[in-house]
């Protein structure tokens, strides 16, 4: 079972995705969950939207790319750290740092060689002292997004990545609010630093989030675009218990259907989509809708150094 860790950020500018994390490979980005660890919560995705070519405006000072490679039976696990003046990572694949860079999902991005999804890299960027000092007098979410940049540009300029946007009508789900009402309480501390805590046995606690990042947190889970249509505002504090195990194996065209009754009977708990009902007062409704998607036209293994 995979297993993220999101690492409390401090003073350090939350790049949405890109947040210390540790998971076991081979991971799925949208199948990771995230133990006891607490990482901020922004009220919007600050994200360079598909299909807006991005120029970077900085990149880093000094890039090394290694390639890692696992012993026998053993995993390589999974790193990924943007601090304040660096982005190192460990165990990642090229498409895993496109993700981030871009702030899509797997399901989001085709094309692309084989090798950009199994191959793992080691790489440790830093940032020099005068680009550092730009960024600190950015808001967060302009810094946020200067970061993304930069990990655009380290892309483009050691893996010679090419790729192009496009938006397509996909199965998406629409996060709702259930007829009884919801039943979740606006966040004690709605001044502070939020974040979700996860973990791979199927719970997740909640602090300070807004519903939006709360439909982007699910997103992952269910890999398919989920879109907040609640109309809750504020920010919200709650846990959620279901079993993964019940998620993996519902059939697509069940869910479909009919997402909240199609999970096969179990005795070990609710699927995800009952869990939403039951606990939260909130239900997914099976839509169809534009998706921007990312299309890896070309990309090359980096030199190592």
């Amino acid at each position: 079972m995979v297993q993220l860790k999101l690492v409390s950020i401090g003073r350090r500018i939350l790049l949405a995705t890109l947040c210390l994390v540790t998971l076991a490979a081979p991971a799925i980005f949208g199948l990771a969950y995230a133990p006891q660890a607490w990482v901020q919560s922004p009220q919007t995705a600050s994200t360079t939207p598909a299909g807006t070519a991005a120029t970077p405006a900085v990149s880093f000072d000094v890039v090394s790319i290694k390639p890692e490679r696992s012993s026998g039976s053993n995993h390589i696990n999974i790193h990924v750290s943007f601090d304040t003046d660096s982005f190192i990572a460990t165990g990642v694949t090229a498409k895993y740092l496109i993700e981030l860079a871009y702030d899509v999902r797997d399901f989001q991005i085709s094309g692309g060689p084989a090798w950009a999804d199994s191959e793992k890299y080691a790489v440790n960027a830093k940032i020099d002292e005068e680009t550092l000092g730009a960024l600190k007098k950015l808001a967060p979410d302009q810094g946020s997004v200067q970061r993304r940049l930069m990990l655009q540009s380290l892309l483009t300029e050691r893996f010679k990545l090419k790729v192009s946007h496009s938006s397509k009508d996909l199965p998406t789900y629409a996060l709702l609010v259930s007829k009884d009402g919801p039943k979740i309480k606006l966040s004690a501390d709605p001044t502070g630093r939020g974040g979700f805590s996860s973990n791979k046995r199927g719970e997740v606690i909640v602090k300070g989030a807004f519903m939006n990042s709360f439909a982007d947190w699910l997103s992952r889970e269910l890999r398919r675009k989920v879109v907040d249509k609640t109309g809750l505002e504020g920010k919200y504090d709650f846990t959620l218990h279901w079993t993964p195990e019940r998620l993996t194996a519902m059939p697509v065209s069940a869910a479909d259907s009919n997402p909240g009754a199609a999970t096969p009977p179990s005795d070990s708990g609710p699927s995800i989509f009952t869990a939403l009902q039951e606990q939260l007062g909130l239900k997914l409704e099976s839509q169809k809708g534009p998706v921007e998607t990312l299309i890896i036209d070309s990309i090359d293994k980096p030199s190592e150094n």
